[in-house]
């Protein structure tokens, strides 16, 4: 239902610089003036002070009245629905406002000017009071374009950010279950072999898991606690891999209050132990450096030549979260012996 807005809602400023810089410029006008009127006619410093108040108050009445029709057209006639019939309905507005602040200045103010305005010039004023409506509304047209420009912008950047994060959630679901189905077989196996080493693992894969679901609300957590899982996790791989994988893990202490995304060190470990080839013969060495703001997460390359499962999108959904995260570049290398990935850490 429509409700004709109070006054207290049409006149209220947004931001404190928008009203400062409103009443600056009109205050510079009323300066203006007074110079003109110096310059051209002989005044007393009365008079003068008289006209400057009168200029004031038309001023402040002429924008205030164009403010707020701008303000209320927003409210029962906005440019989404229909921007042709908005823009025209504003400027005949404002020409009819610039059209009666003249009247009542040719019909209250001009008799009593202790001068007589030229004819040519009084004719013209009352083309200017049409144009200068047209002009302040040009400026409100091109405020509010440049709103909605912003506002797509932030909501752009606010979808992609949902978007990679998604992308990022598929991922960690895709790994999880994998690894879970590594670590199941395993288990099964040390069961018959070596049930000690048995029950050593299975308390190893409740921590990792547990990690897993604590974390899976928060997006960053500490590079600390993300170490503790990290070795938990790696403890798993050693008894899966034996000798055949090794890890290691070398953190500067100031690095360990940074944050870091939940179980990316977990994703950049599988992603290594997915793509290359592991055995007795080629064991897989994988460094994780944290130093100078980044994690390193390095791997010699020994590439299996049929990988299953793999989309290749891993790496690059996790780059685009940290996009979205920090301002630091994540950064992939690869040369003809190592495969390198940096991550940067974020700011506490």
């Amino acid at each position: 239902m429509f409700r004709f807005p109070r006054m207290g809602e049409l006149i209220r400023y947004e931001k404190p610089r928008t009203f400062y810089l409103t009443y600056g410029t009109i205050l510079l006008f009323v300066l203006l003036g007074y110079i003109v009127r110096s310059a051209k006619y002989e005044f007393g410093p009365e008079l003068q002070i008289r006209l400057s108040i009168v200029s004031i108050g038309l001023i402040v009445v002429f924008w205030e009245s164009l403010r707020i029709i701008n303000n209320y057209l927003n409210r029962v006639m906005p440019f989404e629905r229909g921007t042709a019939s908005r823009v025209i309905v504003q400027l005949l507005s404002g020409a009819l406002v610039g059209l009666l602040i003249r009247y009542f200045i040719y019909r209250f103010g001009e008799p009593y000017l202790p001068f007589k305005l030229d004819e040519l010039f009084a004719a013209a004023t009352w083309v200017i009071y049409v144009f200068v409506p047209c002009s302040v509304n040009l400026g409100f047209f091109t405020v509010h374009l440049f709103d909605r420009w912003k506002r797509s912008l932030i909501l752009a950047e606010k979808l992609e950010r949902e978007k990679t994060q998604v992308q990022f959630d598929n991922l960690k679901n895709q790994l999880n279950p994998h690894f879970l189905f590594n670590a199941l077989t395993s288990l099964n196996s040390l069961i018959f072999t070596d049930q000690k080493l048995a029950s050593e693992f299975l308390q190893q894969l409740s921590k990792v898991f547990r990690y897993v679901l604590q974390s899976r609300e928060k997006t960053t957590v500490s590079l600390q606690v993300e170490l503790t899982f990290i070795r938990h996790y790696i403890d798993l791989l050693k008894t899966r891999f034996s000798g055949s994988l090794l890890i290691s893990v070398d953190v500067d202490n100031n690095e360990l209050e940074s944050e870091i995304v939940p179980v990316t060190l977990q994703i950049l470990i599988e992603n290594a132990i997915k793509h290359n080839v592991i055995d007795e013969a080629r064991p897989l060495y994988i460094k994780i450096k944290a130093k100078g703001g980044y994690v390193e997460v390095r791997n010699n390359l020994q590439p299996r030549k049929r990988v299953e499962e793999s989309n290749k999108q891993g790496l690059e959904n996790l780059s685009g979260l940290y996009g979205f995260l920090t301002p630091m570049p994540f950064v992939i290398e690869s040369d003809e012996g190592e495969f390198v990935v940096k991550v940067p850490l974020i700011a506490h």
